[in-house]
């Protein structure tokens, strides 16, 4: 559970406070303190360092010691400065290519200088505060660089790993590789191979016996491994060097053009903050999906990142060592090996300076061959077919490429610079294209309109548009996300013009800015059965768990009947529950204010008009809340909006799931049953509706996800455990999508004590597949306010088991008890008081639920084991609000006020 979080009950100004409320103060802090896990994992990340250090300034042509002294500033200063602790910064491969080309032009200590000088461009970065900047780079450009940068190493590298020396450029090492291969150097391509044997299979050894091998890192086992072999069989090749640090260079001053020298200060500082940064948003992204026991790690603080990262390179510049930035290898096996602190790569930058002061001797027994050929296959790994997939799947591989082609063949400046020009014609064209066809089925001419409707675009359009007969139905979908003001008039004119003559037009679309407004004179208009604002589209955003659906719609001149097709609301309209007939309601009644209103001022006030003025239709359900000829137990519920409702969604259900009253008279029959599908009823419709409005704006955006689970199986992460009431949609108000959430709902959201399931073990049956089978790493139980069976528990007390929905009641009884215990916690919320008994009991309700989870078995093992957490959460409906149960409070348990930042501390 979350820390505990203060009740504020009162508007007077409070003292800052310097530790957690009702918690004592916090003991003295210690100079240093290290945690075993950040021992442990500061070990691992140093064993990988060492050897890939070396390779990268091999790579580069840079002294050897330079590797060294970057990896230990990068883990000191860039460790205890940066804005993401856990990410390990060093020398990177991303870097090589720059280097050795700023080596081989203006030499070992001005390429020092140059790294002093972005360093400062750095930090000036970082404190205009524009970090966020680089995450605007198309991910396609930063892929096509790294990808471009892996080639240029792995050919480099190819060169000393059959025994020759690597060219200046790519195309040089290209032009006289048939030449070095009629002269390879046998053992050093035997020790490569043996060097890239054991760095591919070591992760793969089976077993228990591998599993516990496997904690060795694999670049450490294939260079001490080929190292070993070397020494043993006797091979002479060419070893690591490491001259005396007493004769080790350090930076001078930059020499060479400034124009030269100013655009090599550009390309460090462009790799190294960009690197560095999408490096820190991938760390986070690790260590929030670490199994295991949840540690609280701050998210990170990228202006913090790009300062401590300056600071690295202006120390590691001026004491002769390479450029650094954020190493994906390295943070990914810290966040791996369990740190949880940034006190794990200061300790590895210790270990660096060690190795590097005490280990020399040691060091010198490396053959450069097995060094490169470690270097080339991290070069390899950077050409990711996975993002080759995600760009191809974005349609972005023609920028992807071009980056790629433009760093090996003339740089990464120049290659970064080509890939920027590419993504932006590719906008532009996307922006410019739009598709508009035609075609007449169903005695209706439809016009589909696919991308941006702009001015470009108005001639097609019209051309389209006089395609349509007088007088015909027409249907114009809008598959678009934006339309300029004269797209906008000329399809208005069309319109206009169209209905004059008799015809009818209905605008459908994702999201739809025409046709909420009847271009005739209201004396001409007929009465319609939609609504104003109708066009305020909720559709398909792109989200692939997005509550809504995705249609919309809009119909104007003649209509027909309500009935089959009358009605003109749009499948899973926000806000209407799809009535297309309300009873008008008082002009006293308040108004949210224009301006939060979708649509702003017009639509509420076009909103305003339309209910007050709209005459008086018979009401769908009585004024107690139940509907008409509902039974006892639905009277109870229908208070809370339990009965009356359709299920919600894909999700699971669980015994008495099925909410009383499912379909009522209104809907077409009281039976679920495909004839009331698609018979004359208006709830078959709707139905029917809305999954069109799916298939036609919605499952194109989420097929390819759902293909990809469906072929990989579910993986949710947790199991959510909710009421059947129709106002909880768990995927809203939970920003989840398909894959996510483990769903079960029943009604009043309980959770049966283990052998008292009545002969209905399907809550237990999921609670088990969740926990055992999916291997969900929390459970969520969550009530809300209004619940019709916490109310159906206080007003009946002790029920009896003459119907089913009583006999699952039952279940909430040990609530009711626990409500009336004044000796066990109270529940509250830590805004307010509760409003009154029922959700009083629903706050309990919670806390006893989460009680019974703990008696199930596989709970109890999971939650043992450290493996699973338990969560309390209460939605109150009309306030849209959700609380999460926090750490007791004194004698109370707090459901704390979730805030709507995006900031890590979001419970208030």
């Amino acid at each position: 559970m979350s820390a505990c979080v203060p009740d504020s009950t009162t508007d007077a100004p409070q003292p800052k406070r310097l530790h957690q409320p009702h918690s004592p103060p916090p003991a003295p802090p210690r100079r240093f303190r290290v945690a075993g896990a950040d021992f442990s994992a500061s070990i691992a990340v140093f064993l990988i360092a060492l050897p890939l250090s070396l390779g990268i300034a091999l790579a580069t042509g840079a002294p050897l010691q330079a590797g060294l002294v970057a990896a230990a500033v990068g883990g000191l200063v860039a460790g205890r400065l940066g804005g993401c602790p856990l990410q390990v910064s060093g020398p990177a491969a991303g870097l090589t290519v720059v280097t050795a080309d700023l080596i081989q032009r203006y030499g070992w200590r001005t390429t020092c200088a140059i790294t002093v000088l972005a360093g400062l461009a750095q930090l000036g970065l970082g404190c205009l505060r524009v970090a966020r900047t680089a995450l605007a780079v198309s991910p396609a450009i930063v892929h096509g660089m790294l990808a471009g940068i892996g080639i240029t190493i792995a050919v480099a590298q190819l060169h000393i790993v059959l025994g020759g020396t690597p060219q200046s450029s790519v195309l040089d090492n290209l032009r006289v590789l048939p030449a070095l291969l009629a002269r390879v150097r046998p053992e050093a391509v035997v020790v490569s191979a043996l060097t890239l044997t054991l760095l591919f299979l070591w992760p793969r050894l089976p077993g228990r016996a591998g599993r516990l091998l496997r904690k060795v890192p694999a670049p450490l086992v294939a260079v001490a491994g080929a190292t070993a072999a070397a020494a043993l069989t006797g091979i002479r090749l060419p070893l690591v060097d490491l001259p005396s640090w007493r004769s080790h260079a350090l930076a001078g001053l930059p020499e060479g053009p400034v124009s030269g020298l100013a655009m090599a200060v550009l390309a460090i500082t462009l790799v190294c903050s960009v690197q560095s940064l999408l490096g820190a948003v991938a760390v986070d992204k690790l260590t929030a999906a670490r199994p295991g026991p949840v540690v609280r790690i701050p998210r990170s603080d990228l202006d913090r990142e790009l300062l401590g990262q300056g600071a690295a390179n202006i120390v590691s510049g001026a004491l002769g060592g390479l450029p650094i930035a954020g190493v994906a290898v390295r943070s990914s096996a810290n966040v791996q090996a369990g740190a949880v602190s940034r006190n794990s790569t200061m300790l590895h930058g210790v270990l660096v300076v060690v190795a590097a002061l005490l280990m020399v001797p040691i060091l010198e027994f490396i053959p450069l061959a097995s060094l490169a050929a470690l270097v080339m296959a991290v070069g390899i790994q950077m050409v990711s077919l996975h993002h080759i997939r995600t760009v191809t799947r974005h349609r972005e591989v023609l920028v992807y490429v071009v980056t790629t082609l433009g760093v090996v063949c003339l740089g990464v400046l120049q290659g970064v610079g080509l890939g920027i020009a590419v993504a932006v014609a590719v906008a532009l064209h996307r922006l410019t294209r739009t598709r508009i066809t035609h075609e007449e089925k169903e005695g209706a001419h439809h016009v589909h309109v696919r991308g941006q409707l702009t001015f470009l675009a108005v001639p097609r359009l019209s051309r389209v548009l006089h395609l349509v007969p007088q007088g015909a139905r027409a249907v114009v979908q809008l598959d678009g996300s934006f339309m300029d003001h004269a797209a906008y008039e000329a399809l208005q004119d069309w319109q206009r013009t169209h209905i004059a003559h008799q015809g009818t037009v209905e605008l459908t679309g994702r999201r739809l800015g025409v046709g909420t407004a009847d271009p005739r004179p209201s004396a001409d208009r007929r009465p319609t059965t939609g609504h104003p604002g109708a066009s305020e589209g909720t559709g398909a955003t792109g989200s692939a768990g997005s509550a809504g659906s995705a249609g919309s719609a809009s119909s104007v001149g003649p209509v027909e009947p309500l009935g089959a097709v009358g009605c003109r609301c749009r499948p899973w309209t926000p806000w209407r529950n799809h009535q297309c007939e309300r009873a008008p309601l008082p002009s006293s009644l308040p108004y949210p204010a224009p301006g939060n209103r979708p649509g702003g001022p017009a639509a509420f006030e076009a909103e305003k008009t339309d209910r007050t003025a709209e005459p008086a239709a018979p009401a769908h359900r009585s004024a107690e809340g139940g509907r008409a000829g509902a039974g006892p137990e639905e009277a109870v519920l229908a208070e809370a909006g339990l009965a009356g409702t359709s299920p919600a969604g894909d999700e699971q259900a669980g015994p008495g799931m099925a909410t009383p009253g499912m379909a009522g008279p209104e809907q077409g029959g009281t039976a679920l049953a495909l004839s009331g599908l698609v018979g004359s009823g208006s709830g078959g419709h709707q139905l029917m509706r809305g999954i069109s409005a799916f298939q036609r704006n919605t499952a194109p955006l989420v097929r390819s996800e759902l293909a990809r689970l469906a072929q990989e199986g579910q993986e949710p992460s947790q199991l959510f455990l909710t009421c059947a009431d129709s106002r909880l949609v768990t995927s809203m108000i939970t920003s989840s999508g398909p894959g996510d959430l483990f769903v079960v709902r029943n009604v009043g959201n309980l959770v049966p004590l283990p052998g008292e399931e009545s002969g209905d073990d399907s809550v237990a049956a999921a609670i088990e597949y969740a926990v055992d089978v999916l291997k969900v790493r929390s459970i969520t139980v969550c009530g809300h306010s209004g619940c019709g069976a916490m109310q159906a528990l206080l007003d009946t007390g002790p029920v009896d088991a003459s119907t089913p929905l009583r006999r699952w009641l039952r279940h909430g009884l040990p609530s009711l008890e626990r409500l009336a215990d004044d000796s066990r916690p109270a529940a509250r919320l830590a805004v307010r008081p509760s409003a009154d008994a029922v959700e009083q009991l629903c706050l309990t309700n919670v806390l006893q639920q989460l009680d019974h989870l703990r008696a199930h078995g596989s709970v109890a093992r999971a939650l043992g084991e450290g493996v699973l957490e338990l969560h309390g959460m209460y939605f109150h409906v009309g306030e849209a609000q959700a609380y999460l149960l926090t750490e007791p409070v004194g004698s109370s348990e707090v459901f704390a006020h979730v805030a709507d930042s995006e900031g890590a501390h979001s419970v208030v």
